[in-house]
């Protein structure tokens, strides 16, 4: 409790500062950021540079940015046409635009194209940390401009599925005795809310897709799901009304500032580039050879290669391998080094290197799903296992086998 409470005056004496010094906010952070009155949200929106050092600029560039975000959604969501054209009117498909025209510049054209990412988008966000609740709940401040719209600029009515009435008829002798008629619709594990509200899922898949449509090059993969979820759970559960009630747009750039260091890992002719995720797993191999050099060879024996577990650790920062409090505690650690792949690569090593007895002893198979399944407890668990490499790797960072306690 001592160590929680100095840790607690550290980020305070650092956030207190009219010019935050990064690099020192940066070292306290590393050793994990208290969760009490928002810290952590503050702290991260620091470390993902959306925030400036300087506290006097921060009211001129958040409502910039936020002004910014609310102009995304004014021009990328919804339907194109005129917005004054309800279901029932008539439309002179002789217009050049209209939505069967064959025009490659038509905005329907783009809006059709839109839709068949938007689907994949729509099923992600739905399967969201589905041990919690958090993401089916409503959020305190939906867009109201997209939840007064009358449905046109719901993103997942865009892609909603139609069903057919079916009829079993069943006949007794000559005649037709009975006609039973159904309706199959399958059962959706987030359901959308009702006009005027809106879930937290919805205000991620609105994220996303802006990020999609502003990211053409890139576009959406799967899996960028799994790394908004931390950065949106703790910036909508801040408790300060002020910051809580722009968490949609803040999540937007801190995730896109997140995404401009890892987009690499997400486009797949540049995986063997430097900054490609196989260099990355490379890297990894790498260092636990030079840590355990017998768990390496244990592993290589068995053609167990690296890409078979730890694609995902790599790709998705580990949030797919931890509950979610370990996740955001870890991500702590990994937006404050400054080397940042640095940590994970250690990070992932440590895991293995936690399993270092059952892996020696174990077959192909047993070894695989072991490695592939996910982490029940966090890493302090075994951490005096490995200080001895994770002492090296962040001597500057004070590291000790004490440094993801109390967290």
């Amino acid at each position: 409790m001592a160590a929680y409470r100095a840790r607690l005056k550290e980020v305070d004496e650092e956030l207190g500062k009219e010019e935050i010094n990064l690099t020192s906010l940066k070292s306290v952070c590393f050793h994990g950021i208290p969760d009490e009155q928002g810290r952590r949200s503050l702290c991260w929106r620091l470390m993902l540079n959306y925030l400036p050092c300087s506290k006097a600029s921060w009211s001129k560039i958040l409502t910039k940015k936020r002004k910014l975000y609310g102009q995304f959604i004014d021009e990328m969501i919804g339907m194109p046409g005129p917005e004054n054209i309800n279901d029932n009117s008539r439309v002179d498909v002789t217009f050049d635009d209209h939505p069967l025209s064959l025009n490659p510049e038509s905005e329907w054209q783009t809006y059709f194209k839109d839709n068949d990412v938007l689907l994949q988008i729509d099923k992600d966000v739905r399967r969201l940390c589905p041990d919690i609740s958090f993401f089916q709940q409503p959020t305190d401040y939906p867009c109201q401009d997209v939840v007064n719209s009358g449905g046109t600029k719901r993103l997942h009515r865009r892609v909603q599925h139609s069903f057919l009435n079916s009829a079993n008829v069943e006949r007794k002798g000559l005649g037709i005795t009975k006609i039973a008629l159904a309706v199959k619709k399958a059962t959706e594990d987030y359901a959308p809310m009702e006009e005027g509200s809106e879930a937290h899922w919805e205000v991620v898949e609105r994220i996303l897709f802006l990020y999609a449509k502003l990211n053409p090059g890139q576009g959406y993969v799967q899996g960028m799901n799994e790394i908004i979820g931390p950065i949106y759970y703790s910036f909508a559960t801040d408790p300060n009304p002020e910051w809580r009630e722009f968490a949609e747009a803040d999540c937007f750039f801190c995730f896109t500032n997140l995404m401009s260091e890892i987009r690499d890992f997400f486009i797949k002719t540049l995986d063997d580039a430097e900054s490609g995720i196989k260099r990355l797993m490379a890297r990894l191999s790498a260092e636990l050879k030079l840590h355990d050099p017998p768990v390496f060879q244990r592993l290589q024996q068995q053609d167990l290669h690296i890409q078979y577990y730890s694609f995902r650790w790599l790709t998705l920062l580990l949030s797919q391998e931890f509950p979610l409090p370990d996740v955001l505690r870890i991500w702590d650690s990994l937006f404050a080094d400054e080397k940042r792949f640095s940590f994970l690569i250690s990070i992932c090593c440590a895991m293995i290197i936690v399993l270092r007895d059952q892996l020696l002893a174990s077959d192909f198979p047993t070894n695989v799903k072991m490695l592939q399944v996910k982490q029940n407890a966090f890493l302090y668990i075994e951490m005096k296992q490995i200080d001895f490499f994770m002492f090296s790797e962040f001597p500057s960072h004070g590291y000790s086998s004490g440094a993801f306690k109390g967290c």
